[in-house]
């Protein structure tokens, strides 16, 4: 590792743990040449997923997308800041897990309500008119006679 002080490229690890989310491994290093200290974080490198949209044109995976979808749908429902974030997360690992580079859109819909129908029943079927785009009032009761269904 590169000193940034000095250029020399030789150093010693002082201390390495792991950050709070698990997601890199923080690492304090000292230059072999000019004695100073300095810090380096390490992680896996990412790449970039692509989301297929309807239209199949392709973007790229955006996670702010799920959780501004998610706060649509939970407003004025008992449903915390930290469980939207959980659902995010829950979602973006499932994909990650899948080792793809391109996902569908209904892919990561059918994920969120999965998700999202075990914390809010009601703001489920909100997530689910509009991913589905329900066109009238017996789509809306189709869904919820689907989950009462599901339920017993």
């Amino acid at each position: 590792m590169k000193c940034p002080y000095c250029g020399y490229l030789e150093s010693k690890v002082i201390d390495s743990r792991a950050t709070e989310d698990d997601m890199a491994i923080r690492r304090r290093r000292e230059c072999l040449s000019c004695n100073r200290r300095y810090t380096t974080y390490e992680k896996v490198e990412d790449i970039p997923m692509l989301v297929i949209k309807k239209d199949m044109s392709r973007e790229f995976f955006d996670r702010t997308k799920i959780i501004n979808g998610l706060i649509k749908a939970c407003q004025k429902r008992p449903v915390s800041r930290k469980q939207i974030e959980g659902i995010a997360d829950e979602v973006e690992k499932k994909i990650n897990n899948e080792m793809l580079t391109e996902v569908k859109s209904e892919h990561i819909g059918e994920l969120i309500m999965e998700s999202l129908k075990n914390v809010d029943e009601v703001s489920y079927v909100r997530f689910a008119s509009v991913y589905r785009q329900f066109k009238d009032i017996n789509t809306f009761m189709e869904e919820i006679k689907n989950l009462m269904a599901n339920k017993k």
